[in-house]
């Protein structure tokens, strides 16, 4: 059995862990071929930016669905900006009461009505020629189940700190791109559209995980279908100290849910290629979370937290690659200690 037959076995059924998206109802009036789905929590701050990024390319409500759906925000008031920013355009959900993030990514995916469904966080957005971009690769190979492009990354003040990485020069189809995603998480969510027919069949984002459901969600849409890639950097992800990521590094909860995902992807690769996939992605993401995030954390002087992204790492994967990582953290470590006396 190949990794696309076992594949298909695996996801015959809808296990509890993910929602299932029922499909649009049939003979439902209008349908656009456009859903953007923007889920918020607490970042209203950003969401004008995130609206008036769709608004400027959107076509008309027939051929776009927008909608804001809000987890019981607390902090603050996203309907309010709804109503500045997009003057009747654009909906407004909230739920009845806080359902995580997780829960709200299903809400979405289930309100959606159109054709392709782009989840856009209330707290990113797109630049100009997003929507064009991803309708000319849904339109030239009707076969794929996803596009994406290559995404820019910000800080809280929306300055750019770096560019994903090229997966090809060209548009066109990822080659072996179940494998290529699972060794290596590269797309964030505002990057990529997904045929809703693709949710319908797999199901939603997997409620087990806490960090890493997208990725997972990637990996699941590649092992049953082609996926299409825009080099041009068309979406922007910012981080900030509120988001969850941030929140997720400070307990070591991001690399105990990497663990978890490389766990279901074992389920989703036959014997002769797991092994390989998975050891390198658990060498690779243990030695980035000691290099980069316990680094980062030490410097900024949450020593804590740095101290438990290299224990959760070493669990991850004891690779020479991470022992270096290590070696030279605790090196580092009493340099700054020696700096405070």
């Amino acid at each position: 059995m190949n990794a696309m037959d076992s594949a298909q076995a695996h996801f015959a059924g809808a296990p509890a862990h993910r929602p299932r998206i029922a499909p649009v109802a049939a003979g439902a009036d209008s349908r656009p071929l456009w859903s953007v789905m923007i889920p918020t929590h607490n970042c209203a701050k950003y969401l004008g930016e995130t609206l008036r990024s769709v608004l400027a390319q959107a076509p008309d409500p027939g051929r776009m669905q927008i909608e804001v759906v809000d987890d019981c925000s607390t902090r603050d008031d996203p309907e309010s900006v709804v109503r500045e920013v997009g003057r009747g355009r654009v909906s407004f959900y909230r739920q009845p009461q806080n359902v995580g993030h997780t829960g709200n990514f299903a809400t979405c995916l289930q309100r959606a009505r159109g054709l392709w469904v782009h989840q856009l966080h209330g707290d990113d957005y797109v630049r100009d020629g997003f929507y064009a971009k991803m309708e000319a690769a849904f339109t030239s190979d009707p076969a794929i189940g996803a596009a994406f492009c290559r995404t820019i990354f910000a800080d809280e003040s929306g300055h750019w700190t770096g560019i994903s990485k090229l997966q090809r020069e060209e548009s066109g189809l990822l080659p072996n791109p179940a494998e290529k995603l699972a060794t290596r998480q590269c797309i964030q969510t505002p990057a990529i559209v997904v045929k809703r027919e693709v949710y319908e069949r797999l199901g939603g984002f997997d409620h087990r995980l806490s960090w890493t459901e997208d990725w997972e969600m990637w990996v699941r849409v590649a092992v049953n279908y082609p996926i299409w890639f825009e080099p041009e950097p068309l979406a922007v992800y910012r981080s900030h100290g509120h988001s969850s990521t941030s929140q997720k590094m400070l307990t070591g909860e991001n690399v105990r849910d990497i663990g978890r995902c490389l766990s279901i992807f074992g389920e989703y690769f036959a014997a002769p290629s797991r092994h390989r996939i998975l050891a390198g992605a658990r060498r690779y993401y243990a030695t980035q979370c000691v290099r980069k995030h316990a680094r980062n954390l030490l410097l900024a002087g949450h020593p804590e937290a740095a101290r438990k992204q290299v224990i959760e790492a070493l669990k991850l994967s004891r690779g020479s690659s991470v022992l270096r990582e290590v070696l030279f953290f605790f090196w580092l470590r009493l340099r700054v200690a020696a700096r405070g006396r």
